[in-house]
């Protein structure tokens, strides 16, 4: 046997044993379906969309609420999409660990088994609004400053916390994405096989409501639901906009999304791009008497199948585009459209 060729069993015998002791990259291959794959929380599960994924509307505890109109679904960006997103979630709940969200384990985990069955192409997320943003108490505190006089302004009252609170989802935030970096690099992708957008959130409500706006559902004074549009929401962005920027994913700002088409702003309900307070009794037929309560209202003040499907032609004309930033913007012609991503100021 000559000496090349006994180099050559011996790498090849250690390249087998290496494959043994550490596996193989698990990345699909050419032939494999192309996928894109969401994870976060409601604003990407599609909740308030409807037409939920059996096991997901309540059953043994798990209201993650994935819609089969969800806008990843709508995307055209791949023939398969995968929706890992889960109401409620919090951006531990989307990085790597041992907890449980809903009767779910980790969804970067769940990541590395998707993007092993297929070829994902894209990965979205969009996650921090149930962490230090608090987006959903920040709701909640609004209304009861509405509808008890007693109570401050929320504006006035959570307004000085903003920018501590957003600092702190940032961070969070922040370990997550890289979770999912790590998750990719796990099933033997590297930066230049896929795409990675992490998205903000579209505002629900406005000062421009039609009148009488608790009875239509919207029960939250007009200076409240401004700041929420004008401060809160953007806040956020700005907060999540740094977050790409350091770990070098894209940046969609959807804060804009619905504007024009928030709750209570139209005649007609179906009108809207956003739910008002809305009652599901599907809830109590699904998740029994744990359905009493929160999860009666868990649609309220989400994005429609209709915002979904606006969110969705943002999201594939963003894919598609050579920007590293953009925002996703409602227009008077009744759809949402990309434009540049506005400047952060060095205040901000």
């Amino acid at each position: 046997m000559t000496r090349s060729r006994s180099l050559a069993l011996l790498l090849a015998a250690g390249g087998a044993v290496a494959l043994t002791l550490f596996g193989a990259p698990t990345v699909a291959t050419a032939q494999t379906p192309a996928a894109v794959v969401v994870l976060g929380d409601s604003a990407a599960a599609g909740d308030g969309a409807g037409d939920y994924e059996p096991g997901t509307r309540g059953e043994d505890g798990n209201w993650c609420h994935r819609s089969k109109h969800a806008y990843v679904h709508r995307t055209g960006l791949a023939p398969e999409s995968v929706n890992l997103a889960c109401s409620g979630a919090e951006a531990a709940n989307v990085a790597f660990g041992g907890g449980t969200h809903y009767t779910e384990g980790s969804q970067a985990q769940r990541l590395v088994e998707v993007a092993g069955r297929y070829r994902v192409t894209t990965v979205i997320v969009q996650i921090g609004a149930n962490d230090d943003a608090a987006l959903f108490g920040t709701g909640v505190a609004c209304i009861r400053a509405f509808l008890d006089p007693s109570e401050p302004p929320c504006r006035e009252k959570l307004g000085p916390l903003v920018p501590e609170r957003m600092a702190a989802t940032a961070t969070k935030v922040e370990a997550a994405v890289q979770d999912l970096r790590v998750a990719m690099r796990q099933a033997g992708y590297t930066r230049g096989d896929y795409t990675l957008v992490l998205a903000s959130y579209a505002s629900p409500v406005t000062e421009h409501m039609l009148p009488l706006q608790a009875l239509a559902g919207c029960p939250y004074s007009r200076p409240d639901a401004g700041w929420g549009r004008t401060t809160l929401f953007p806040a956020l962005s700005d907060a999540l906009r740094g977050v790409a920027e350091r770990t070098g994913a894209r940046f969609l700002d959807m804060a804009r999304a619905t504007e024009g088409f928030e709750a209570c702003t139209k005649p007609l309900r179906g009108q809207e791009w956003q739910r008002r307070i809305t009652v599901d009794p599907e809830a109590l037929v699904y998740g029994g008497l744990d359905g009493v309560g929160v999860h009666l209202a868990q649609e309220s003040f989400h994005p429609t199948a209709a915002a979904h499907a606006e969110m969705a032609r943002c999201v594939r004309e963003f894919v598609r585009s050579a920007s590293t930033a953009a925002a996703c913007v409602a227009a008077a012609d009744g759809q949402a459209h990309l434009e540049p991503a506005p400047v952060v100021s060095p205040a901000a």
